[in-house]
């Protein structure tokens, strides 16, 4: 049996069309970006976001008395998604095995270094061929935690600085190393109560006054961010895009799985976004 285009003759080969399916939910799985972040698709190579940056003005007005017109102030962010992608080079047995658990293999590890990549760009700096990440944009909220978070009081600064803005943190994003050291953090001195709460329903997912606390390698240890989910776009240029190549590798009877993404990243409103970290 053969890697085939097509199922016919009852052969069921790992085709194209599954793996874009193992692959392009994994990458929404695995992405910590792409799960706290507000996620745009489209199908021109830029998006453009309107951003408002002053209202039109408001009165309180007499009874028949005449409204005044004003404008509110626009301006447009343009976001050209850049490509992320990996290759897998499997042998040709794997790819005929038609095994969940083998196709599973193949999408898991595709995804995995989309995801990375992905979220390296969204919690990093300046990215070389890439959309620049959250330690780019300038006028992003701050929180000086002083190196040590003891207790829940800059998680509460940070929710308060998001909501002076208009803004509501969906959830907090840090290193899992950071996560761990939050989580040893007891209430009080003497209890064995955790500063972390939990979700009943997600025994998995800590939270923070409330709110989901998820663990990112991408971002610094010692620092978490606050993210308003409505105020982070991730734009996504279509989906995953699948290549398969049986003849670069034919000599080691291999076959090539190339997986690519368009993304780009946008921040229109830095000030909704948090960072707490140890302020030089």
């Amino acid at each position: 049996m053969t890697l085939l285009t097509s199922t016919s003759g009852g052969t069921h080969g790992l085709l194209p069309e599954q793996l874009g399916t193992l692959i392009v939910q994994p990458v929404r799985e695995k992405s910590v970006a792409l799960r706290v972040a507000t996620v745009v698709t489209t199908t021109s190579n830029e998006y453009r976001i309107p951003v408002v940056q002053g209202d039109a003005g408001v009165a309180w007005l007499a009874e028949g008395s005449e409204i005044t017109a004003s404008d509110a102030d626009f301006d447009e962010l343009v976001v050209r998604p850049a490509k992320v992608g990996g290759l897998s080079v499997i042998s040709r047995e794997l790819a005929e095995d038609s095994a969940p658990s083998a196709q599973a293999v193949v999408g898991d590890g595709l995804a995995e270094k989309i995801a990375r990549g992905l979220d390296s760009a969204f919690f990093g700096n300046t990215v070389a061929n890439g959309p620049s990440g959250l330690l780019s944009v300038t006028g992003v909220s701050t929180v000086d935690t002083g190196g040590t978070i003891a207790n829940t009081d800059p998680f509460a600064e940070a929710l308060s600085k998001a909501e002076t803005v208009g803004a509501t943190v969906t959830a907090f994003v840090a290193h899992p190393t950071t996560v761990l050291t939050l989580a040893k953090v007891k209430k009080q001195t003497g209890s064995n109560e955790p500063l972390l709460g939990y979700d009943a329903s997600q025994p998995t997912q800590r939270q923070v006054l409330g709110i989901p606390l998820i663990p990112s390698a991408a971002v610094a240890l010692g620092d978490v961010w606050a993210i308003p989910a409505a105020k982070v776009l991730v734009v996504l240029r279509d989906d995953v895009r699948l290549d398969v190549d049986r003849s670069r590798y034919f000599e080691f009877d291999k076959i090539g799985i190339k997986a690519t993404l368009r993304a780009g990243i946008a921040f229109p409103h830095p000030e909704a976004i948090v960072r707490l970290y140890d302020a030089p």
